[in-house]
């Protein structure tokens, strides 16, 4: 325990202060911007995220900035990021389909199945620590309602109690899914973007595969598979194969 207050002691000035350098940074970074001095706003909105200090606003502040500076990849990749933090944000989606119109390739999407596709509605309707708000929540409230279950003699109350309790259950269980879901897809994305100005996409993992179609820097791909120096991918569109996987940055 004194060890404990003892490094509590020590290193909390020293978080308080890297906390504090972190917000001064973020507002001249703020500021380069409105100056329209992009590249120095890059500059310290990079420090920031190296600093390990990662939110929703800072990635789409970054994305900003490299959208005026004309650099369309980077722009895409950061509002990418941020919508992995902030699903729901209308401005990051704004942005992020304003960006992805400057990009060469238009794929199709595969249409989904209809419950996959109400399930990543779901998912993405809350942040992951929203939805892990919500299951302790309800789990807080299951508890409550099983002991007035348990205690009381009513039968009508019983009764209502039980079908609170099911709906309660399936509220804690389902948010504390959507969470779990949440922070698997913010933690491995599985996507990435094109940042080669094109790149062929080849049958197999090697130069001497047949060349089955091009695409072009900012196109989203979905990692399938990695062997040596080489990714296999798929377009939204279904469409599969390797390239080089220096050509692309994961999200």
């Amino acid at each position: 325990m004194r060890k404990i207050l003892l490094f509590i002691i020590l290193f909390y000035p020293v978080f308080i202060a890297s906390g504090q350098a972190v917000d001064d940074s973020i507002k001249d970074g703020n500021q380069y911007y409105t100056d329209e001095k992009y590249q120095d706003a890059i500059r310290v909105y990079e420090w920031v995220l190296n600093e390990g200090f990662v939110a929703p606003e800072l990635y789409y502040n970054l994305g900003n900035t490299y959208f005026k500076s004309n650099n369309m990849t980077l722009a895409l990749l950061n509002y990418e990021r941020a919508k992995l933090l902030d699903p729901g944000n209308e401005d990051i989606d704004y942005n992020l389909e304003l960006a992805r119109s400057f990009v060469i390739d238009e794929t199709e999407a595969v249409p989904v199945f209809f419950l996959t596709q109400w399930h990543s509605s779901m998912v993405n309707m809350f942040s992951g620590n929203i939805w892990a708000i919500i299951s302790m929540v309800s789990f807080v409230f299951l508890l409550l309602v099983l002991s007035g279950y348990l205690y009381t003699r009513k039968y009508s109350i019983k009764k209502l109690s039980f079908w609170i309790g099911v709906l309660l259950l399936y509220v804690t269980v389902s948010s504390f899914v959507f969470a779990l879901n949440d922070r698997q897809r913010v933690l491995h994305p599985g996507t990435a973007l094109v940042s080669a100005s094109s790149v062929t996409v080849e049958s197999s993992p090697d130069e001497s595969g047949t060349d089955l179609f091009l695409v072009h820097e900012g196109t989203k791909v979905f990692i399938k598979e990695r062997i040596g120096d080489w990714t296999r991918i798929r377009l939204s569109d279904g469409k599969t194969g390797w390239l080089p996987s220096g050509s692309i940055i994961e999200i």
